[in-house]
């Protein structure tokens, strides 16, 4: 299949436990990529490192898509989706959105969408990824740990928006840059995440390295998509792990 001619295949559900695991079954069965699963409430949706995403029926669009990425390609897979879903909510909707590493989308300065992508193979061997995203659509109430960190599109514009169009819109800026990275243009997919995640840089962070807790200011992403933050007269790569923005 051609990435620049991406044929989605949709399947919907009102309710399951998670998109990416329903999508995940699908790829183990030998779906090909562009199978996407789309559901109007998850019971046991989650982010990174297994917190629990709030899924409440109706309230956000709940999204898990099957790609085949070449193993070049798949570090930066997150990269582009966030670049992807912020510039498909802002297509949709008109909402202009941030990004922030390794991978959420923010608006008014609060989370907005969510990605997460999990690896796994078929039996025959298969490798694929499971790349799913939230995005939080209708005003709703959060749990009390996220009240004051989240919001939704339509609290942010006041206005109701057609979530078959944010579907579209996403799914079709999804293929573009995953064609993107496909086809040699990651330079592009970087320069566009680093457009969107402007207000992040130059802002402090901490993470833990090991038993110490290290903190620093992030100054930028490289080419293979890690942090670059400033410890010192040192610049460290983060890979992996979580950044907690101060």
């Amino acid at each position: 299949m051609s990435r620049d001619t991406m044929s989605w295949r949709v399947h919907r559900y009102e309710e399951v436990s998670s998109t990416n695991d329903v999508a995940a079954q699908f790829a183990e069965r030998g779906a090909e990529e562009g199978c996407v699963v789309v559901a109007d409430a998850q019971s046991a949706g989650r982010g990174r490192h297994g917190r629990a995403w709030s899924s409440p029926v109706g309230a956000g669009l709940y999204v898990s898509v099957v790609l085949r990425p070449r193993a070049a390609i798949t570090g930066l897979l997150t990269i582009a989706a966030g670049v992807a879903i912020a510039e498909g909510i802002q297509a949709a909707s008109g909402l202009d959105a941030s990004v922030k590493w390794p991978n959420d989308v923010y608006a008014g300065g609060r989370k907005l969408a969510g990605i997460l992508a999990e690896a796994g193979s078929s039996p025959g061997g298969a490798p694929h990824v499971v790349l799913g995203f939230g995005i939080n659509v209708r005003p709703m109430t959060f749990p009390p740990d996220l009240a004051l960190r989240a919001t939704s599109i339509e609290s942010e514009l006041g206005r109701s928006i057609d979530r078959h169009l944010l579907l579209a819109s996403c799914l079709a800026a999804l293929a573009n840059r995953y064609a993107d990275l496909h086809d040699g243009r990651a330079g592009a997919v970087l320069d566009a995440w680093r457009l969107r995640a402007a207000t992040t840089f130059r802002r402090r962070v901490e993470w833990d390295r090991g038993e110490i807790r290290a903190r620093g200011v992030a100054e930028n992403i490289d080419e293979d998509g890690a942090l670059l933050v400033r410890v010192g007269d040192d610049v460290v790569r983060v890979i992996s792990g979580e950044v907690r923005w101060l």
